[in-house]
């Protein structure tokens, strides 16, 4: 989950309507109106600081809430066995902790996939992901879409919607190469699969 206690506030009267926070808002929550000002949705806004990091004129502030507010996805109001064939397809384990910043789990990144989040910043949205460094965790969102059958369009702003290649994506001819034995592969696919499996509370 994501716990939001600030939130971007944009000071008008020095906002130049330069867009680089729509660029770099992992939840699409700030805009640039047709008066050339910035402006962040309250609704959405979590509070992570990006907007505020890269202005150039410095023109957003985080401003405490006065009430904090949760982001979370409730996993289980998804099918469960929906649940965990989408993170197996994924190559996660369900319970395993794909947002070390908000301590998100895989499992709740697929409900909220199943429930109607398609794009990353939706899954953002919905559970909070991405919204702490907002870097290491593109990956297992755009992971676990494409599994879902998610076809990604363009990425808004300076999003990245590239997929890292991964142990699973490597061409046969590499896994078997015996130039490249050192490294493995088969035997940590193995041991992946194991860790995929492992049961817990999920």
């Amino acid at each position: 989950m994501r716990i939001v206690t600030t939130q971007a506030v944009v000071d008008p009267a020095v906002c130049t309507g330069c867009r680089t926070c729509e660029k770099v808002c992992p939840t699409e929550s700030i805009r640039v109106g047709d008066n050339k000002k910035a402006f962040a949705n309250r609704e959405t806004c979590t509070g992570c600081g990006n907007c505020e990091s890269r202005c150039p004129v410095m023109a957003i502030k985080l401003v405490a809430l006065s009430e904090r507010r949760v982001i979370e996805v409730d996993w289980t109001k998804a099918p469960r066995d929906k649940v965990v064939a989408l993170c197996r397809k994924a190559r996660f384990n369900p319970e395993a902790v794909v947002c070390f910043c908000t301590g998100t789990r895989a499992r709740e990144v697929a409900a909220a996939i199943l429930l109607g989040a398609n794009t990353p910043e939706e899954v953002s949205r919905a559970t909070g992901i991405r919204t702490g460094c907002s870097v290491e965790c593109i990956q297992p969102i755009l992971r676990l879409l494409t599994a879902a059958g998610v076809t990604l369009g363009k990425a808004p702003g300076w999003q990245w919607y590239g997929l890292t290649p991964t142990n699973w994506d490597l061409p046969e001819s590499v896994v078997k190469n015996p130039a490249y034995r050192k490294f493995y592969f088969e035997a940590d696919r193995k041991l992946m699969e194991r860790v995929i499996d492992a049961k817990g509370g999920a």
